[in-house]
């Protein structure tokens, strides 16, 4: 998988426990790959280079989205603490999403320690490390580049459903769901979208994280497409 000699080369990343995903994106062309364990970090040669843009997004299940007007930074803890489970140790961050105006509070503690290799080796041309975001957070973001009134964003790995969904500019629902395997996730999937009253068959469901073959094609029974983002 090579880059293209252009004046823009990006490199997303998608961090779970059981390693990692990415897509390459220049001038010309975007190019993905598929789901790779930890230990091919350090022979991966896309990751030797540096990119324009580079961004990490962790698959962390603890995520909570919190309106502006109702938002204070001394309590971040408090507002993760209402909907996770959080131990002592847990640290914990926020980032603000402008066009949803909110702040997405978060802690990247989830037991692994690859997101911050891989953020301190796939730099940016300035050098400086990219900040580890959850995935939460570039779901969201992708809304807006989405054309479709019904827009379902979905990723799932590690047991965890992770789902955004939005009608026009109005968000309906972000949360992760305990997956343990696809046909589980499904179950979440068409349960949000039930108690939302849309229909999967006029919509198109969008997936970050890589999909089998077998899944995607499951999706497809359901949904009038199915689209990787």
């Amino acid at each position: 998988m090579e880059l293209s000699n252009t004046s823009y080369s990006g490199i997303s990343i998608q961090v779970s426990l059981s390693g990692y995903s990415f897509k390459l994106t220049t001038s010309q062309e975007e190019n993905s790959s598929g789901w790779l364990p930890a230990e091919r970090i350090f022979t991966t040669p896309e990751f030797q280079r540096r990119y324009t843009e580079v961004n990490i997004a962790l698959l962390t299940p603890k995520v909570a989205l919190v309106p502006e007007s109702f938002w204070n930074q001394e309590n971040a803890r408090e507002a993760l603490s209402a909907v996770v489970n959080l131990s002592p140790e847990d640290v914990v961050e926020w980032v603000k999403v402008p066009s949803l105006a909110s702040v997405l509070v978060f802690s990247n503690t989830i037991g692994e320690t690859l997101s911050r290799v891989l953020a301190q080796t796939v730099l940016p041309a300035s050098g400086t490390p990219a900040r580890v975001l959850p995935e939460m957070y570039y779901m969201l973001l992708s809304l807006d580049s989405i054309a479709e009134y019904n827009k379902i964003v979905a990723s799932w790995r590690d047991g965890w459903l992770h789902l955004v969904i939005a009608q026009g500019k109005s968000l309906l629902l972000a949360n992760v769901y305990e997956a343990p395997d696809f046909t589980t996730a499904q179950y979440f999937l068409f349960l949000a979208l039930k108690r939302l009253q849309l229909n999967p068959e006029v919509s198109t469901v969008f997936f970050r994280t890589p999909l089998a073959p077998e899944a995607e094609l499951s999706m497809y029974r359901y949904f009038k497409s199915v689209v990787q983002l």
